[in-house]
């Protein structure tokens, strides 16, 4: 069981790159989430989805942190749940994709507006709290754009 949690927390093997490990897991996801049946970003789907990857990702990063510790640079399942916030009812289009990820990091690393206060909820809830947040912000810069340009 250990094995499947650190398998979902570290997204397949990505969060044992070290540096940047957060950065590809977004962009993984951005990759697979792009190249999607078109449609899909009109879909419901996206929200059930993403709500899978918080919930589960809270269930592994819970059992991962007795194992690599709190908050550890291996769990980048958390950084996936907020790109795939930050994509909710984006069109699969290249320009959105890149500005999404780039509001998504930019939320993520500078931890603005309470991002970082959400960290010190306890375990798996901290891990991913402040990602969900910051897919949160980055999902109302680019709705915000997307109204702006149309």
């Amino acid at each position: 069981m250990i094995k499947f949690h650190t398998l979902v927390a570290s997204v397949l093997g990505i969060g044992y790159v070290g540096k940047g490990g957060g950065t590809a897991a977004a962009v993984v996801y951005c990759i697979i989430w792009f190249l999607l049946p078109a449609g899909y970003e009109k879909s419901n789907w996206q929200v059930v989805i993403t709500l899978l990857i918080i919930g589960i990702g809270i269930w592994s990063s819970n059992i991962v942190d007795s194992i690599w510790g709190t908050d550890s640079s291996k769990v980048v399942i958390d950084e996936v749940a907020g790109m795939a916030i930050a994509l909710l009812y984006v069109p699969q289009q290249l320009q959105y994709v890149l500005i999404s990820l780039v509001a998504f990091r930019f939320f993520d690393i500078v931890k603005p507006l309470g991002v970082r206060n959400l960290e010190i909820l306890p375990r798996g809830w901290g891990v991913m709290a402040d990602d969900v947040l910051a897919g949160i912000y980055a999902l109302l810069v680019i709705q915000l754009w997307m109204w702006i340009a149309t």
